[in-house]
């Protein structure tokens, strides 16, 4: 399976969702939820797969769960 790793530097708790393209593998997210009960990094997945088109089990975070900063791999295939 093809994948990349793509960095993502997340705010949450914020008045509008957001996706901004920093590079080619830096994303900066804003997403309305509260870091509690994974809500905001099952938000964060589903924004980044739907910014990338790719359905949302292709995307998983594989450092910083509890972190702004995060490290995602992103299945292409």
């Amino acid at each position: 399976m093809l994948s990349m790793h793509i960095k993502v530097r997340v705010k949450t708790g914020a008045k509008n969702e957001s996706v901004r393209k920093a590079s080619d593998i830096h994303f900066e997210i804003s997403v309305r939820e509260k870091p509690e009960n994974n809500l905001a990094n099952r938000r964060v997945i589903a924004l980044v797969a739907m910014h990338l088109g790719v359905p949302a089990v292709k995307v998983r975070i594989i450092k910083g769960h509890h972190q702004p900063s995060k490290m995602l791999s992103v299945g292409l295939q």
